[in-house]
């Protein structure tokens, strides 16, 4: 890639045991992962240890399968849909609870759409399951609270991005409700705020000012929706192979309804 030296490292271990594997704590200011997290018997473990291994202000970035109900034994344990990002699917109301008892105050979606199991044995075996593949931000903070007052942007601050992320210059979508415009004054939630940077502990601080509303600013701003929210919305735009309910890339989720997943 034209570095100078290599700057990639792989180490062997398991996802529910990353202090085994080599990974020190409080060491990666970014963890990505791609329908991996899904695969694992011990999820809350995988994320106590992600939460572990990032630095203050560091963020978990990823995506998965999740389901609108928690599976049956005879689902979970289905070798085929196991492979298939299926059986491990979690409710998405016990993700985000995992989530939150792992220390990653207020879950964060960014992208969500439906998609349908088309092969009619493993249809017969889930039922009437719907299953979503959602991409998730969870940042550990120290500022970040649970409670409905720290996510009022009615009463909280205002953020204005720099423009200064590569390939995000006239707006930034931090998740599927809030957008922030090159330039311009933003209210948002405290933890919204802490997100941006508030505190000067995410990573993302150095591209937003955070300022004090004032009645000349132009402020716009979103109520966020929660995921239910979000999943109920997504089945009015028709799922994943209709209209997305969250905006996303440009490309089309079930490519004209030939795959069978969205991951």
């Amino acid at each position: 890639l034209g570095y100078a030296k290599s700057n990639i490292e792989f180490k062997e271990g398991y996802i529910e045991k990353l202090a085994s594997a080599g990974i020190e704590p409080d060491s990666y200011h970014l963890a990505i992962s791609n329908c991996v997290v899904n695969l694992s018997p011990d999820k809350p473990s995988v994320l106590r240890e992600v939460y572990n291994a990032l630095v203050m202000g560091g963020e978990f970035y990823f995506s998965d399968v999740y389901c609108d109900r928690r599976l049956p034994d005879e689902v979970r344990a289905h070798k085929v849909l196991w492979g298939e990002c299926i059986a491990g699917a979690l409710a998405v109301h016990d993700f985000e609870q995992y989530a939150k008892q792992a220390g990653f105050a207020d879950p964060r979606i960014l992208d969500l759409r439906s998609f349908d199991v088309l092969d009619p044995e493993l249809k017969a075996v889930v039922g009437d399951a719907k299953f979503y593949s959602i991409t998730y931000r969870l940042f550990k903070l120290p500022l970040l609270a649970n409670d409905a007052s720290a996510n009022d942007w009615t009463r909280a601050e205002a953020a204005v991005y720099k423009g200064s992320i590569a390939g995000m210059e006239e707006e930034y979508r931090l998740d599927a409700d809030v957008v922030l415009p090159r330039g311009r004054a933003v209210a948002v939630s405290s933890n919204t705020a802490a997100m941006l940077g508030a505190g000067g502990h995410s990573w993302l601080a150095r591209h937003f000012d955070i300022v004090t509303p004032r009645p000349e600013d132009h402020i716009s701003s979103n109520p966020r929706r929660s995921a239910s929210q979000l999943i109920e919305a997504e089945g009015k735009a028709g799922g994943c192979c209709g209209a997305p309910s969250v905006p996303a890339d440009k490309t089309e989720c079930c490519g004209g309804g030939k795959k069978k997943s969205c991951c």
